[in-house]
C-alpha cells in the first residue's frame, strides 16, 4: 500500500504567506484586519489568500459586523498531520526492514 499525502493541500499550504496565516490561525481567531497588521500583506493580496485557503477547506469563516473573522478547521489540519504521520512511520519501517529495490 503506498501512503500518500494530500498534494492539493500541500500546494495551497506550500505559500510563504498561507503559511503564515495558517499559524497565526492557529494560535487565534482573526478578522482580515488583523492578519494585514501581523503579515503586512496588501488587504487585497490577503484577500485573494484567503479566498484559496476557504476554497480548500483550511478555514472557516464567521461573520461580525461589517468583519469577517477567520478560524483553522482543524479537522483538516489533524488530516494532513496524520497524513504526514503515517508518511513518517511507513520511511521508519522501511528504514528498519532495510528496503530497498534492486536496480535491473
Amino acid at each position: 500500500m503506498m501512503t500518500s499525502v494530500d498534494t492539493d493541500l500541500i500546494r495551497v499550504l506550500s505559500d510563504p504567506l498561507r503559511l503564515q496565516i495558517v499559524t497565526l490561525l492557529a494560535h487565534e481567531t482573526l478578522c482580515t484586519t488583523h492578519l494585514v497588521e501581523e503579515t503586512g500583506a496588501r488587504q487585497t493580496n490577503l484577500s485573494n489568500h484567503l479566498k484559496v485557503l476557504r476554497e480548500a477547506g483550511v478555514v472557516e469563516t464567521e461573520p461580525c459586523g461589517r468583519f469577517t473573522y477567520y478560524r483553522l478547521r482543524l479537522d483538516v489540519i489533524a488530516s494532513i498531520a496524520g497524513q504526514f504521520a503515517d508518511l513518517a512511520e511507513t520511511a521508519r519501517a522501511t528504514a528498519q526492514a532495510n528496503v530497498k529495490r534492486s536496480c535491473p
